[in-house]
């Protein structure tokens, strides 16, 4: 088939690789204009387009979807499949133009956690299971036919980052089987159960303040589903502290918020239960565990 794939962040990088590495012809990669990151006016690419031109593989940015210039480019290319991995929502117009539909890869297990942090939500909610879902895109966000799913647990002390990592790389592979089952025209759907479905959306600064007067269990789910990024915080003597790993700790009284050691660990007090910070980061500081954090301070050790 002649496909073109659309996609931006490294998520969609293993994707990539498989199709250009398949029987399928790769005719083009869509991907966002370059971007300023970091000091001085110089520009960057998406990791999606820079590993496309090392492919050799012809590359369109693209700033505004409704944008008629872009329609008549994908138009041109005449393409049976859109493959879409961790991008944007398509406009109706776009989506009609492949031949065999439009397809996406998304971490989740739909219709659970649709939206744009599927995999925080999931940690930070303690979920045992997650996955990925490769499903036919339609005019909704996140609610087209399931093609295919694949499952994976969740550790007790996993972060986000590492289920980030395993569904890169799971859902790849159910993504390549997709894609070939609709080549072959051998494949099934299922339509999703809208009222199962739930929500997974953008997460802000504001909403990654740690709050200790909830109980353990959910301080460290929350650490956790949000490490490495956009990562948890609190203050501390007037400065930020994030929060990178942790573990439910023994079920013991501390003040909320409280910072002590005890038998090795640093802890914080939460309420009800205890913490273990096992990698934190004071402002100014560098990333470190929680006792080499202690180990050189001196305040009052309250987090607020």
């Amino acid at each position: 088939m002649r496909i073109v794939f659309m996609g931006s962040p490294d998520f969609a990088i293993p994707s990539l690789e498989k199709l250009h590495q398949s029987e399928h012809e790769i005719v083009s990669v869509v991907s966002n204009v370059d971007k300023r990151r970091g000091r001085g006016s110089q520009t960057h690419p998406t990791k999606v387009k820079k590993r496309a031109l090392e492919l050799d593989l012809p590359v369109i940015e693209v700033e505004e979807l409704d944008d008629p210039e872009f329609y008549e480019q994908l138009e041109l290319l005449d393409a049976d499949l859109f493959v879409v991995v961790a991008f944007r929502i398509l406009p109706p117009n776009i989506l009609s133009l492949p031949k065999k539909g439009s397809i996406n890869l998304h971490a989740s297990l739909l219709p659970k956690y649709r939206g744009a942090a599927p995999i925080h939500w999931a940690v930070m909610n303690g979920e045992e299971q997650t996955g990925c879902t490769v499903f036919f895109l339609d005019e909704e966000v996140d609610t087209g036919n399931i093609i295919k799913q694949k499952k994976t647990e969740i550790g007790d002390n996993e972060t986000t980052g590492d289920v980030y990592k395993r569904l890169k790389e799971q859902g790849s592979e159910a993504l390549l089987q997709s894609v070939q089952e609709i080549a072959a025209d051998e494949y099934e759907t299922i339509p999703q159960d809208d009222s199962e479905a739930t929500p997974a959306p953008k997460l802000f600064t504001d909403d990654c303040e740690i709050d200790f007067h909830e109980p353990a269990e959910s301080v460290h789910n929350k650490i956790r589903g949000l490490s490495p990024f956009p990562t948890a915080w609190s203050t501390l003597d007037g400065l930020k502290f994030n929060m990178y790993r942790s573990e439910v700790g023994p079920d013991i009284s501390l003040k909320k918020g409280q910072l002590e050691v005890r038998n090795g660990d640093l802890l914080v007090g939460c309420e009800p239960g205890t913490v273990v910070l096992r990698e934190v980061q004071l402002e100014g500081k560098r990333r470190m565990s929680g006792i080499d954090f202690m180990n050189g301070y001196h305040g009052t050790g309250q987090l607020k």
